[in-house]
This record gives structure tokens, C-alpha cells and sequence, in this order.
């Protein structure tokens, strides 16, 4: 009867909806309810288990013990009592308190519920335990072998129902992947990695390649866009997955209608249950992202008017050339172009030798050019023999000088190119620093202004450094001092001043003459420090003088960055007061290429000098515009006669024609002039027979210091008494 019983319990389990549905959990709760009223138990109840994770979750109850009070230890608290289940599939205790395969539950679970016999029953699939149905009596009672048998197979029809439930979540789950993944913008594919053979991909890489998925499943991955056209690429990324590694990288590929697109891809290998071994592919395009990020990377890295890399990007790129020549080009006279037409005709002349550079790059195959300044370009050659290295430059440079017309008007632009062995400089000195050194000659060289960068410049741009540390502390030791060389009146045979000449007394290096400094303190800012010296010094001198010579004159030299200092005026006009000068005896000389620089400016700057009582002289006339119209706009007393004009009067007969000329042009305008470097006999009589006004040089005497200058008034004689001195 009762077998007969247990049979029909076993078959409403088995045909029911629930069981039929995979829905465990109904099932295993008609199971609980069944057997808990046929075998006359006090409680029944069905958990799943999962040692991996340690959780043990309760799925089904029935009888009268809480499930909320009492609930099973976790696998990690029992491990013993696993392993007796999942090896030995069930346990039947009597004693649950004396039941060795029981100890571990016995406190936690067992005493405090009251439980005194349990039938415990693994609920396995495939031989892994998944769950528990256990039978618990409040008596202690022996397990019948009936009672064995229906819980052991009301146990499998749980694992059947469990399984169903598996399959039915794994095929749902699987769906929904499918689904996302059909309907995905990105790529998904999956290769059999030993077939070599595509199993699946999306619809998403007809969309982004044209390829449609019948001509890609079941195909070879040979077939592949991306293996066709890189096969040597493809072949890598396949070893290194082989290996284990994870694949990723961007690609531009080109798609079945000729056009392109970048792709970013991950491809990792994954092993089936089974053993089998695949590759997951996932795959988007990110033509948009890379078209914005070479937009950033233009905007980053490149010159926004002439499209060529900007200097940050070169020198990054410059850092990783350990060989090859660096060029360093510069347009002289830049600057007074931009300020004569216009900073949009600049910009022209700039566009048009970046297009010249762009396209010599081109035919000399290198793509290391950018423009690194306002006005300064660079390139890179690879490797190159001394005469391609020559051959090469002076093409770039004829390039270069070539007319360019803007407006109609034919403009030669003056480049200035420096050249640099990447290999042979110095560890310390980086390419770019060694080009500025060299081009800075360049610009100065007449003709071709192309400087290789050589050993010499390097020393001497070392002892310029010195000098430029040491003139940070040469003013505060007292170190300079001025030496004045007089000038002589060629038609009243006298002296008339002299003109204040600046010298160093460096502690190690000597007596060091202007050109060995004066340079350098203009690029670094001290001139104006040391200009403000020399002024108030050669005034305060000069006031000394005239206290026995009425009427002489001082000449003081004026560098451009202090002359548009802005505080030149208020300065002179102190010192004109303080010392109390005599009206047209202080006489500042300045150069005409320097007027130029700001012609506005400097034109009402002289005008408030004159107003002074201060002369204006143009130094080393003739070696720069030399133009009539800035001569009647400036309010200039005098011309100096550059010294180059003078060395050779006695031999070159185009000197002696531009010097009469300047003459002439002075005596014109009602303009006094002064020959510098006259050392013969011969160039004073050339000077006086064409009425020079003044002379100075080595015929009458080198620069002296202000005892020796003194002396030499008086050993001299009276100064002219002429009432103006210029």
C-alpha cells in the first residue's frame, strides 16, 4: 500500500505543470509538501547550493520548524558534511546529535531546532552537488528503505526540475545575448581558433564594413577585411592570442564600397567546457573619435595659419632624432615687414614659405618640418653626405629668397638658414638651442646667410654665457668704467668734446671693450641698467668739464631698448638739472636702423629732446637705411660716418664718393658731420677737403680714461670757444 502510495506521489511530481515548466521552485515545494505528509515528518525542505560562491538558499519548506529561525549553515562552516553528501549522495542519521557525519551542524542547527533525525539527500547534476532535500523528525526514528528510496528519487526529479530550470535561464540568457548583440552598433564575432573558421558575427559588421554575415559565417577568417589588408598584422595578433594574450588596437579599414573607416578592436580566447578554443571579437567603429581627435591633435600640434606642426609637437618629435641634420630658418627683416605692410601681408609671406618649405619636405622625402617662431621654420633631413648636405641647403635657400608678389609688388623675402649635425653636439646643448646659436651668425653674414653650427660657435656661446652671468654683478662691483675718445673740429683745428666710450674691468678676463658685451646685454635686459649708468656717468663728467671749458661737448651712445624704454625723457631731463648743462652740449647717438624700429614713437621722442637742449646724432651712418626722407622727419643736428667708409678713403674710390655724398647730403640739410676711425694723415686731408666738420680716431687719440682725457684737453690747448658745439 504504501509503495503504492509513494509511486503515485512520485508521479504527481513528476506530471505537474511546475516540473513540466522547469519552474523548480514550485516544484520543490510540492515535493516538500507531498513528502512531508506521506512520510509523516516534521519538516521538509529544499535548498540549492553553491561552495563557489558559499551561499546556501533556501527554495522550498513545509512542516513545522521556521525557516526564518533555523536555516543550515553555510559550505564553508560544514565542509565535511559536503563532502559525505557529495561523495556518498545521502546521510540517514538517527542521533543527529551523535551522528559523526552530522557534528559540524549539530550546535548551530540541529540541537536549537530539536531536529533528532534527519534523512539528507544530494540533489546533484552531472555529478556536482546543487542542492539539498532534507526530512527531519522531532523523535528520533530509523529511515526506512522505503523512505530512502522515494526521497532519493523525488531528490532526482528536483535535480530533472533544476536542470530544466538551467537550461531554460542558459537558453533565455543566450537569447538575450543574441538579441544585444544583434542589435549592437558594435561588432561581436566569434572564430574557431583551430579551424580558423568564423562561427558567428552580428549584423553590425555588415553595417560597418558592407560585408552582409552569410559571406562571413562559415567562411575562413582569411576572408577578414582587416586580414586581407594586413595580413602581416593579422598573423601577429592570431600567434599572440594563441598565447593567451588580449589583442586590442585601432585599424583603418577599407570597406566593400571603397571608402574607409577606423575601427577599434579587442579580441581575447576563451575555452569552452568542452575544450575548444575561440576567439571573441569586439569590434566599433571609431571613425567619428579618431576624425575628432585628429581635429584636437591638428589644433594641438599644428600652426593655425600655416598648417605646418607648431614647435611643441617638432621638438617632441626632435627629441627622438639621434641622428640627420636639423635646419633652422629665419626671415630677416620680418618684423619691418610686418610693420611696413601689414601684418595680413605677414601673414601671406609666412603662408607662402610655409608652402615652399611643405613642398621641398615633400620632394626630399621628410616629414620633420614645422615652424617653430614668428618668423623661424625648421626640417630635418635624414643621413646625408657633406655635399648633399650642401646641395640640399642651397637649394632650400634659393627656394626661398625666390619673389614673392603680394599686392602686385615683388617681395624678396632674406632668409637666414643654420644648419646642425644632430650627432656631433654636445650631450648638454639640445639641437634647436645649437641651431639659434648658428643662425644668429647667419643673419649677420653677407650674401648666402647660411652657419653651420660648429665648435667655435658653441665656445663662444659659452664665454657669452659667462658674460651674461658675470653682468648680473658688474654694475653693483663697480666694474665698468668709461674712457672718452675727443673729437676734433677739422676747420677750427681744435677739440670740441669727445665721446663717452663704456669699458669693463672684468675681474678675470681683463679690460673688455663694448663689442665683447654690449651685445649680449641687449638680448638680456641689462643694457638698460647699464645705458642709465653710462648716461648719468658721462653727464656728471661732463659737468666737471665744462666748469673750464664751457663748450665741450659728450657724445654717449643710446641702444635701442633704451631709447623706447619710455622713461629716456624723464631721465635726461633729471640729469640735464641736476648737473646743469650747458643748452646743446649733450649729444645722444643712436643708430638709423634702430630710429626705424618704431618710426611714430621715435619721432616724438626726438622732437621732445631737441626741445631739451639735447643733440640727436646717427651713429654708423651709411650702414643702414641711409634714406633722405627719415633725415628731414628726425630733428638731427649730426652724422657719424660709419668707420667701414673711412679705413679704405686712400684706395677705394667708391668710399671716397659715398663719403662726399654724405657730406654733401648733410652740408644739404644743414646737418653737421663726424668721421669715425680716422687713423692717417691722408683721410683728414680727403675729410677737410670736403668739409667734414668733425673727425675722431686713432690719429689723434685712442679712447682715454677721464685723468688721461683731462690731460689731454689741456696739453692741447683751449677748447674752441664756439658758441654751439655740434
Amino acid at each position: 500500500m504504501k509503495k503504492f502510495k509513494y509511486q503515485h506521489l512520485l508521479e504527481l511530481i513528476v506530471n505537474s505543470e511546475a516540473k513540466q515548466e522547469g519552474n523548480f521552485q514550485k516544484t520543490a515545494q510540492m515535493a516538500a509538501e507531498l513528502l512531508c505528509q506521506h512520510l509523516l515528518v516534521t519538516h521538509v525542505g529544499v535548498v540549492t547550493i553553491s561552495c563557489e560562491n558559499n551561499q546556501i538558499n533556501p527554495i522550498a519548506n513545509y512542516g513545522h520548524i521556521s525557516p526564518d529561525g533555523f536555516v543550515r549553515p553555510a559550505p564553508d562552516l560544514c565542509p565535511k558534511y559536503i563532502t559525505e553528501l557529495a561523495n556518498k549522495r545521502l546521510i540517514d542519521a538517527f542521533d543527529t546529535g551523535n551522528d559523526p557525519r552530522l557534528c559540524e551542524l549539530a550546535l548551530g542547527y540541529f540541537t536549537p531546532s530539536g531536529v533528532r533525525s534527519t534523512l539528507d539527500v544530494a540533489i546533484r547534476i552531472n555529478g556536482y552537488l546543487e542542492g539539498i532535500l532534507f526530512l527531519e523528525r522531532m523523535e528520533f526514528s530509523h529511515w526506512s528503505d522505503n523512505d530512502i528510496q522515494i526521497a532519493s528519487q523525488v531528490a532526482d526529479q528536483l535535480a530533472l526540475s533544476l536542470a530544466t530550470r538551467n537550461a531554460y535561464e542558459k537558453e533565455e540568457k543566450l537569447a538575450l545575448l543574441l538579441n544585444a548583440a544583434e542589435g549592437s552598433d558594435q561588432i561581436t564575432m566569434l572564430i574557431n581558433l583551430k579551424t580558423e573558421m568564423v562561427e558567428y558575427v552580428n549584423q553590425a559588421h555588415e553595417t560597418i564594413t558592407g560585408k552582409c554575415k552569410t559571406s562571413v559565417i562559415g567562411h575562413s577568417l582569411q576572408e577578414l577585411s582587416f586580414v586581407n589588408q594586413y595580413p602581416e598584422k593579422a598573423k601577429e595578433v592570431l600567434a599572440k592570442l594563441k598565447q593567451g594574450l588580449v589583442m586590442k588596437g585601432e585599424s583603418q579599414i577599407l570597406k566593400l564600397d571603397n571608402s574607409s573607416c577606423w575601427v577599434r578592436y579587442s579580441i581575447k580566447q576563451f575555452i569552452t567546457d568542452r575544450g575548444n578554443h575561440f576567439a571573441l571579437i569586439n569590434a566599433e567603429d571609431c571613425s567619428e573619435e579618431h576624425k575628432h581627435n585628429l581635429e584636437l591633435e591638428r589644433l594641438a600640434w599644428r600652426c593655425r595659419l600655416t598648417d605646418l606642426y607648431n614647435r611643441t609637437y617638432f621638438i617632441k618629435k626632435l627629441e627622438k632624432v639621434s641622428k640627420g641634420h636639423l635646419l633652422l630658418i629665419d626671415l630677416r627683416g620680418f618684423k619691418r615687414f610686418n610693420d611696413t605692410y601689414g601684418h595680413d601681408n605677414g601673414d601671406r609671406l609666412l603662408i607662402e614659405i610655409a608652402s615652399r618649405l611643405k613642398h621641398f619636405a615633400k620632394v626630399n622625402h621628410t616629414e620633420q618640418f614645422a615652424r617653430v617662431g614668428s618668423d623661424e621654420f625648421a626640417i630635418v633631413f635624414p643621413e646625408l653626405t657633406q655635399s648633399e648636405l650642401t646641395y640640399k641647403t642651397s637649394s632650400l635657400y634659393r627656394q626661398l629668397t625666390k619673389a614673392v608678389v603680394i599686392d602686385r609688388e615683388h617681395i624678396e623675402p632674406k632668409p637666414a638658414l643654420a644648419v646642425v649635425d644632430i650627432e656631433k653636439i654636445e650631450a648638454n646643448f639640445l639641437p634647436l638651442a645649437c641651431a639659434d646659436i648658428a643662425l644668429q651668425y647667419a643673419k649677420n653674414k653677407q650674401g648666402d646667410a647660411i652657419q653651420i653650427f660648429n665648435n667655435a660657435l658653441l665656445s663662444t656661446f659659452k664665454e657669452n654665457a659667462e658674460i651674461e652671468r658675470d653682468l648680473q654683478t658688474a654694475l653693483r662691483g663697480r666694474e665698468f668704467e668709461l674712457y672718452y675718445q675727443p673729437i676734433k673740429d677739422l676747420q677750427k683745428k681744435c677739440y670740441i668734446g669727445a665721446e663717452a666710450l663704456i669699458r669693463w674691468n672684468h675681474p678675470q678676463k681683463g679690460v673688455l671693450y663694448p663689442g665683447a658685451f654690449i651685445a649680449i646685454a641687449e638680448q638680456t635686459g641689462h643694457i638698460n641698467a647699464i645705458g642709465t649708468w653710462v648716461l648719468e656717468a658721462a653727464c656728471k663728467q661732463l659737468n666737471q668739464w665744462q666748469r673750464q671749458y664751457v663748450n665741450l661737448t659728450m657724445h654717449v651712445n643710446v641702444a635701442a631698448r633704451q631709447f623706447f624704454s619710455g622713461n629716456l625723457y624723464v631721465q635726461v631731463w633729471d640729469l640735464i638739472t641736476c648737473y646743469r648743462l650747458k643748452p646743446g652740449t649733450l649729444i645722444l647717438e643712436i643708430t638709423e636702423t634702430e630710429l626705424m624700429e618704431d618710426i611714430k614713437y621715435a619721432t616724438h621722442l626726438c622732437q621732445e629732446l631737441t626741445e631739451l637742449g639735447v643733440g640727436l646724432a646717427i651713429d654708423d651712418f651709411g650702414t643702414g637705411y641711409s634714406s633722405m626722407r627719415y633725415l628731414k622727419q628726425f630733428p638731427i643736428c649730426k652724422l657719424k660716418i660709419d668707420r667701414s667708409f673711412i679705413s679704405d678713403l686712400s684706395t677705394s674710390h667708391e668710399s671716397q664718393e659715398i663719403v662726399s655724398a654724405i657730406i654733401a647730403m648733410a652740408s644739404a640739410l644743414n646737418i653737421s658731420v663726424t668721421a669715425e676711425g680716422v687713423e692717417t694723415k691722408e683721410q683728414e686731408l680727403f675729410l677737410a677737403d670736403n668739409h667734414c666738420h668733425q673727425t675722431q680716431g686713432f690719429l689723434y687719440s685712442p679712447g682715454l680714461r677721464e685723468s688721461e682725457c683731462s690731460q689731454f684737453f689741456i696739453k692741447q690747448g683751449k677748447s674752441c670757444e664756439s658758441p654751439s658745439m655740434v
